[in-house]
């Protein structure tokens, strides 16, 4: 029976964002509410970008719905879960609700970064507040247990982090909500795993709600107004939920689940490349003298682009290259040291951007001789 409901907040959520889109997509066409193309942009039309406000009313609505019918059905949640979730919820809500209207007043008017990071800096104050911290790195660089003074701190910083790179990643079709469906899909899947039904809910009801999302991202046309972006509005929404599971995966809590030795590799592997990018990003601006939060065509898409790829071509590998992250770490975290695993996920993404410039270079000089 907890199958059926993961299945029925997955499916309710895909649902009525698939009604709700095609609404958005009407009111950004008739109120002339786009995105519109210059040149670090990879479309060249006007396309709204309101995708994203569909996300947090849908995922809150098929949440309450399926709670309910739950509960009126004698389902009820386990008491030492509910404790837990209760608390969690009220303050996640807080977060997701600021995180919706900074995200709405950026896609329609443009919100500066500090006042974005300030927002996002207390909505990531609200995770330690409702108990839910990072307080174990499983012995992650002989690192275990972390007192609360670091780990208050350190949380927050993982949340605005995560939301960031989310944010951060959204530049080709599909690549934010690709990469945000194979981290929803792989932790719904490890709490139903540990009979964490809430938790699982929340991450199909969230997938649910992508779906729809990434067929008229991917495939609608932007000739007949079928296409749409998710915008700040989504990127944030996602990135901080995100955060939210992963961070309740990660945390050790033996009330709420069994201790799992490789939790915090596990659950952050489902996030790799958009962590990993953004690190990059950062460093290379930082070696150039830029700002740091300076536009620019550096990111992995960038890359892929430069290299030849079409944008779907790029957006399909680098989903596949984080499925491989994924699972590799995820069956390496039972047999072998965590910080051998880490270790071995950087020296593998430094490699491949290595052979990533190779090839752009190698492109480069091939179209320069052309033009000569």
């Amino acid at each position: 029976m907890n199958f059926l409901f993961q299945l029925g907040s997955f499916a309710l959520a895909a649902i009525i964002a698939g009604f709700i889109i095609p609404q958005i997509l009407l009111i950004s066409f008739k109120k002339k509410l786009f995105d519109i193309p210059n040149e670090r942009k990879v479309h060249n039309q006007a396309i709204p970008r309101l995708g994203g406000v569909s996300f947090f009313p849908t995922i809150l609505f098929t949440i309450a719905l399926v709670l309910g019918l739950r509960y009126k059905f004698g389902y009820t949640i386990p008491e030492f879960m509910a404790g837990y979730f209760v608390l969690e919820s009220m303050f996640v809500i807080c977060g997701l609700t600021l995180l919706y209207i900074v995200g709405i007043a950026d896609d329609l008017i443009g919100v500066r970064y500090r006042k974005k990071f300030a927002v996002q800096i207390l909505c990531g104050i609200f995770f330690p507040l409702s108990g839910l911290y990072i307080n174990n790195l499983y012995g992650l660089f002989g690192i275990h247990e972390i007192p609360e003074y670091i780990a208050y701190p350190f949380t927050v910083l993982v949340v605005v982090f995560v939301t960031n790179a989310i944010n951060l990643i959204d530049g080709i079709d599909g690549l934010a909500s690709g990469l945000s469906s194979v981290s929803l899909v792989i932790l719904g899947a490890l709490f139903f795993y540990d009979r964490l039904w809430v938790y699982s809910m929340i991450a199909f009801a969230t997938f649910g709600v992508l779906l729809p999302f990434f067929f008229y991202n991917v495939f609608g046309s932007a000739g007949k107004k079928r296409k749409i972006f998710m915008g700040d509005t989504g990127s944030l929404t996602l990135g901080y939920i995100i955060s939210f599971l992963v961070i309740k995966y990660s945390m050790c809590n033996s009330d709420v689940m069994p201790y799992q030795p490789g939790a915090i590799v596990i659950a952050f592997s489902t996030l790799i490349i958009p962590m990993f990018d953004v690190v990059r990003v950062v460093c290379v601006r930082a070696r150039q003298g830029k700002g740091l939060f300076t536009a620019d065509r550096n990111h992995i898409h960038h890359k892929f682009l430069a290299m030849g790829f079409t944008p779907r071509k790029a957006m399909m590998t680098i989903i596949g290259m984080a499925c491989l992250f994924s699972a590799v770490n995820i069956v390496l975290a039972q047999y072998i040291d965590l910080t051998f695993i880490v270790c071995g996920d950087v020296v593998a993404w430094i490699v491949l951007q290595l052979w990533f410039n190779r090839i752009r270079k190698i492109r480069s000089i091939k179209e320069e001789k052309k033009r000569v």
